[in-house]
Protein backbone atom coordinates (compact mmCIF):
# COMPACT_ATOMS: atom_id res chain seq x y z
CA UNK A 1 0.00 0.00 0.00
CA UNK A 2 1.33 3.44 -0.94
CA UNK A 3 1.38 5.73 2.09
CA UNK A 4 3.11 8.65 0.32
CA UNK A 5 0.09 10.88 0.87
CA UNK A 6 0.63 10.63 4.61
CA UNK A 7 4.23 11.87 4.44
CA UNK A 8 4.66 15.46 5.53
CA UNK A 9 5.58 17.69 2.55
CA UNK A 10 8.89 18.85 4.02
CA UNK A 11 9.96 15.27 4.77
CA UNK A 12 8.72 13.89 1.47
CA UNK A 13 10.66 16.59 -0.36
CA UNK A 14 13.99 15.44 1.10
CA UNK A 15 13.75 11.93 -0.30
CA UNK A 16 16.30 11.28 -3.01
CA UNK A 17 15.31 10.50 -6.56
CA UNK A 18 17.58 8.40 -8.74
CA UNK A 19 19.17 10.15 -11.72
CA UNK A 20 17.85 7.53 -14.14
CA UNK A 21 14.26 8.02 -12.99
CA UNK A 22 14.66 11.81 -12.88
CA UNK A 23 16.04 11.99 -16.43
CA UNK A 24 13.36 9.64 -17.73
CA UNK A 25 10.51 11.65 -16.18
CA UNK A 26 12.05 14.99 -17.20
CA UNK A 27 12.32 13.81 -20.82
CA UNK A 28 8.63 12.86 -20.79
CA UNK A 29 7.63 16.21 -19.35
CA UNK A 30 9.72 18.12 -21.89
CA UNK A 31 7.98 16.30 -24.72
CA UNK A 32 4.67 17.41 -23.23
CA UNK A 33 5.98 20.98 -22.95
CA UNK A 34 6.59 20.98 -26.71
CA UNK A 35 3.02 19.80 -27.26
CA UNK A 36 1.80 22.57 -24.95
CA UNK A 37 3.88 25.12 -26.85
CA UNK A 38 2.31 24.09 -30.16
CA UNK A 39 -1.15 24.33 -28.61
CA UNK A 40 -0.42 27.81 -27.27
CA UNK A 41 0.67 28.95 -30.73
CA UNK A 42 -2.36 27.36 -32.42
CA UNK A 43 -4.87 28.82 -29.96
CA UNK A 44 -3.00 32.15 -29.68
CA UNK A 45 -2.84 31.88 -25.90
CA UNK A 46 -0.88 34.34 -23.75
CA UNK A 47 0.84 32.69 -20.79
CA UNK A 48 2.74 34.35 -17.94
CA UNK A 49 4.48 32.21 -15.32
CA UNK A 50 6.09 33.88 -12.30
CA UNK A 51 8.87 32.16 -10.35
CA UNK A 52 9.51 33.62 -6.92
CA UNK A 53 11.18 32.39 -3.75
CA UNK A 54 14.24 32.80 -1.59
CA UNK A 55 17.72 33.06 -3.08
CA UNK A 56 19.05 29.63 -4.15
CA UNK A 57 15.55 28.11 -3.97
CA UNK A 58 15.91 26.56 -7.44
CA UNK A 59 13.89 28.95 -9.60
CA UNK A 60 16.55 29.20 -12.28
CA UNK A 61 16.92 25.44 -12.52
CA UNK A 62 13.28 24.77 -13.28
CA UNK A 63 13.10 27.70 -15.72
CA UNK A 64 16.08 26.23 -17.58
CA UNK A 65 14.44 22.79 -17.80
CA UNK A 66 11.20 24.31 -19.08
CA UNK A 67 12.77 26.56 -21.69
CA UNK A 68 15.60 24.36 -23.00
CA UNK A 69 13.36 22.25 -25.24
CA UNK A 70 11.14 25.12 -26.40
CA UNK A 71 11.42 27.69 -29.15
CA UNK A 72 13.06 30.83 -27.64
CA UNK A 73 10.97 33.00 -29.97
CA UNK A 74 7.84 31.59 -28.35
CA UNK A 75 9.00 30.92 -24.79
CA UNK A 76 10.91 33.92 -23.43
CA UNK A 77 12.72 34.10 -20.10
CA UNK A 78 12.37 37.51 -18.45
CA UNK A 79 15.02 38.35 -15.85
CA UNK A 80 15.18 42.10 -15.40
CA UNK A 81 18.15 43.78 -13.74
CA UNK A 82 18.26 46.67 -11.30
CA UNK A 83 15.93 49.46 -12.45
CA UNK A 84 17.53 52.57 -13.90
CA UNK A 85 16.87 56.06 -12.51
CA UNK A 86 14.39 56.59 -15.32
CA UNK A 87 12.56 53.35 -14.54
CA UNK A 88 12.46 54.24 -10.84
CA UNK A 89 10.54 57.39 -11.78
CA UNK A 90 7.93 55.44 -13.77
CA UNK A 91 4.75 53.73 -12.66
CA UNK A 92 6.05 50.68 -10.83
CA UNK A 93 4.57 48.07 -13.19
CA UNK A 94 5.60 49.97 -16.31
CA UNK A 95 8.88 48.20 -17.01
CA UNK A 96 7.24 44.80 -16.69
CA UNK A 97 4.41 45.48 -19.14
CA UNK A 98 6.60 45.43 -22.33
CA UNK A 99 7.72 41.93 -21.37
CA UNK A 100 4.21 40.51 -21.28
CA UNK A 101 3.45 37.98 -24.03
CA UNK A 102 1.58 38.55 -27.26
CA UNK A 103 -0.76 35.90 -28.66
CA UNK A 104 0.98 32.56 -29.00
CA UNK A 105 3.76 33.36 -26.53
CA UNK A 106 4.95 32.25 -23.07
CA UNK A 107 6.82 34.57 -20.69
CA UNK A 108 8.71 32.97 -17.79
CA UNK A 109 9.55 35.62 -15.19
CA UNK A 110 12.67 34.82 -13.15
CA UNK A 111 11.50 37.16 -10.40
CA UNK A 112 8.87 39.71 -11.25
CA UNK A 113 6.98 42.71 -9.95
CA UNK A 114 7.01 40.95 -6.58
CA UNK A 115 10.51 42.35 -6.02
CA UNK A 116 8.74 45.22 -4.31
CA UNK A 117 7.10 42.90 -1.80
CA UNK A 118 10.35 41.04 -1.13
CA UNK A 119 13.85 42.40 -1.59
CA UNK A 120 12.78 46.05 -1.91
CA UNK A 121 10.76 45.82 1.29
CA UNK A 122 13.39 43.96 3.32
CA UNK A 123 16.35 46.00 2.08
CA UNK A 124 14.47 49.31 2.37
CA UNK A 125 14.81 50.05 -1.35
CA UNK A 126 11.26 51.43 -1.39
CA UNK A 127 9.34 53.68 0.97
CA UNK A 128 6.48 52.51 3.17
CA UNK A 129 4.10 54.46 0.93
CA UNK A 130 5.40 52.74 -2.22
CA UNK A 131 5.13 49.34 -0.54
CA UNK A 132 1.57 49.98 0.67
CA UNK A 133 0.57 51.20 -2.79
CA UNK A 134 1.98 48.04 -4.35
CA UNK A 135 0.03 45.82 -1.98
CA UNK A 136 -3.18 47.70 -2.78
CA UNK A 137 -2.75 47.75 -6.55
CA UNK A 138 -1.01 44.44 -7.31
CA UNK A 139 -4.19 42.30 -7.09
CA UNK A 140 -5.98 44.79 -9.36
CA UNK A 141 -3.06 44.75 -11.81
CA UNK A 142 -3.16 40.96 -11.98
CA UNK A 143 -6.93 40.94 -12.42
CA UNK A 144 -6.46 43.33 -15.34
CA UNK A 145 -3.97 40.93 -16.91
CA UNK A 146 -6.35 38.01 -16.50
CA UNK A 147 -9.29 39.98 -17.94
CA UNK A 148 -7.12 40.84 -20.95
CA UNK A 149 -6.82 37.12 -21.69
CA UNK A 150 -3.48 36.36 -20.06
CA UNK A 151 -3.12 33.03 -18.25
CA UNK A 152 -1.25 33.97 -15.06
CA UNK A 153 0.46 31.28 -12.96
CA UNK A 154 2.49 32.15 -9.84
CA UNK A 155 4.97 29.74 -8.21
CA UNK A 156 6.70 30.23 -4.88
CA UNK A 157 9.73 27.98 -4.31
CA UNK A 158 10.03 27.14 -0.63
CA UNK A 159 13.45 26.14 0.72
CA UNK A 160 14.56 25.55 4.29
CA UNK A 161 17.21 27.58 6.07
CA UNK A 162 19.54 24.57 6.22
CA UNK A 163 19.21 23.76 2.53
CA UNK A 164 19.76 27.36 1.48
CA UNK A 165 22.91 27.41 3.63
CA UNK A 166 24.25 24.33 1.83
CA UNK A 167 23.52 25.78 -1.60
CA UNK A 168 25.19 29.07 -0.76
CA UNK A 169 28.25 27.16 0.42
CA UNK A 170 28.36 25.11 -2.79
CA UNK A 171 28.30 28.34 -4.79
CA UNK A 172 31.24 29.65 -2.79
CA UNK A 173 33.21 26.46 -3.39
CA UNK A 174 32.38 26.05 -7.11
CA UNK A 175 34.02 28.63 -9.44
CA UNK A 176 31.37 27.98 -12.10
CA UNK A 177 28.59 28.90 -9.68
CA UNK A 178 30.23 31.74 -7.79
CA UNK A 179 28.65 34.36 -10.07
CA UNK A 180 25.27 33.28 -8.71
CA UNK A 181 26.20 34.52 -5.25
CA UNK A 182 25.79 38.29 -5.16
CA UNK A 183 26.47 40.62 -2.21
CA UNK A 184 22.68 40.93 -1.97
CA UNK A 185 22.39 37.15 -1.53
CA UNK A 186 24.93 37.20 1.30
CA UNK A 187 23.11 40.02 3.02
CA UNK A 188 19.80 38.19 2.65
CA UNK A 189 21.18 35.41 4.86
CA UNK A 190 21.28 37.88 7.73
CA UNK A 191 17.68 38.87 7.08
CA UNK A 192 16.05 35.43 6.96
CA UNK A 193 13.31 36.43 9.40
CA UNK A 194 12.65 39.66 7.54
CA UNK A 195 12.14 37.77 4.28
CA UNK A 196 9.84 35.30 6.05
CA UNK A 197 7.66 38.14 7.34
CA UNK A 198 7.67 39.82 3.93
CA UNK A 199 6.59 36.59 2.22
CA UNK A 200 3.75 36.05 4.71
CA UNK A 201 2.54 39.62 4.22
CA UNK A 202 2.77 39.26 0.45
CA UNK A 203 0.67 36.10 0.50
CA UNK A 204 -1.89 37.80 2.72
CA UNK A 205 -2.61 40.46 0.11
CA UNK A 206 -1.83 38.76 -3.21
CA UNK A 207 -2.85 35.12 -2.77
CA UNK A 208 -6.17 35.74 -4.51
CA UNK A 209 -8.78 33.43 -5.97
CA UNK A 210 -8.05 34.69 -9.47
CA UNK A 211 -4.25 34.46 -9.11
CA UNK A 212 -3.31 32.13 -6.23
CA UNK A 213 0.21 31.40 -5.08
CA UNK A 214 1.32 27.84 -5.79
CA UNK A 215 3.97 26.68 -3.34
CA UNK A 216 6.67 24.27 -4.57
CA UNK A 217 8.63 22.46 -1.80
CA UNK A 218 12.16 22.83 -3.14
CA UNK A 219 14.64 21.27 -0.70
CA UNK A 220 15.03 18.52 -3.29
CA UNK A 221 15.80 20.25 -6.60
CA UNK A 222 14.98 17.34 -8.87
CA UNK A 223 11.60 16.65 -7.27
CA UNK A 224 10.80 20.36 -7.32
CA UNK A 225 11.52 20.55 -11.05
CA UNK A 226 9.39 17.54 -11.91
CA UNK A 227 6.53 18.59 -9.65
CA UNK A 228 6.51 22.16 -10.93
CA UNK A 229 6.64 21.22 -14.63
CA UNK A 230 3.99 18.56 -14.14
CA UNK A 231 1.74 21.06 -12.42
CA UNK A 232 2.31 23.69 -15.10
CA UNK A 233 1.20 21.21 -17.75
CA UNK A 234 -1.97 20.51 -15.76
CA UNK A 235 -2.84 24.20 -15.48
CA UNK A 236 -3.36 24.72 -19.23
CA UNK A 237 -5.60 22.17 -20.97
CA UNK A 238 -4.02 21.23 -24.29
CA UNK A 239 -4.18 18.62 -27.00
CA UNK A 240 -1.47 17.09 -29.12
CA UNK A 241 -1.38 18.52 -32.62
CA UNK A 242 -0.72 15.81 -35.19
CA UNK A 243 1.95 16.56 -37.76
CA UNK A 244 2.98 14.66 -40.85
CA UNK A 245 6.56 13.51 -40.63
CA UNK A 246 8.64 15.85 -42.80
CA UNK A 247 10.58 14.42 -45.72
CA UNK A 248 13.96 15.86 -46.56
CA UNK A 249 14.24 16.82 -50.21
CA UNK A 250 17.45 15.85 -52.03
CA UNK A 251 20.06 18.56 -52.38
CA UNK A 252 20.40 20.22 -55.75
CA UNK A 253 23.65 19.65 -57.56
CA UNK A 254 24.93 22.63 -59.46
CA UNK A 255 27.02 21.74 -62.46
CA UNK A 256 30.26 23.63 -62.78
CA UNK A 257 30.37 24.86 -59.17
CA UNK A 258 33.79 24.48 -57.55
CA UNK A 259 34.12 25.14 -53.82
CA UNK A 260 37.09 27.24 -52.72
CA UNK A 261 39.88 25.24 -51.05
CA UNK A 262 39.64 24.64 -47.30
CA UNK A 263 43.12 26.09 -46.95
CA UNK A 264 41.62 29.55 -47.58
CA UNK A 265 39.55 29.26 -44.39
CA UNK A 266 40.59 29.82 -40.78
CA UNK A 267 39.67 26.92 -38.52
CA UNK A 268 39.40 26.72 -34.75
CA UNK A 269 42.28 24.59 -33.39
CA UNK A 270 41.17 21.09 -32.43
CA UNK A 271 42.57 20.78 -28.93
CA UNK A 272 40.12 18.09 -27.85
Amino acid sequence: MNNSKNIEPEKKDKRKIENKLYNKELAKLQVELVKLQEWIVLKKLKVVVLFEGRDAAGKGGVIKRISQSLNPRICRVVALGTPTDKEKSQWYFQRYVPNLPAAGEIALFDRSWYNRAGVERVMNFCSNEEYDEFMRTCPDFERMLIRSGIILIKYWFSVSDEEQEQRFQSRIDDPTKRWKLSPMDLESREKWLGYSKAKDEMFKYTDTKQAPWLVVPADNKKRARLNCIGHLLSEIPYEEIKHEKPILAPRNKEEGYIRPPFSDQTFVPEKY
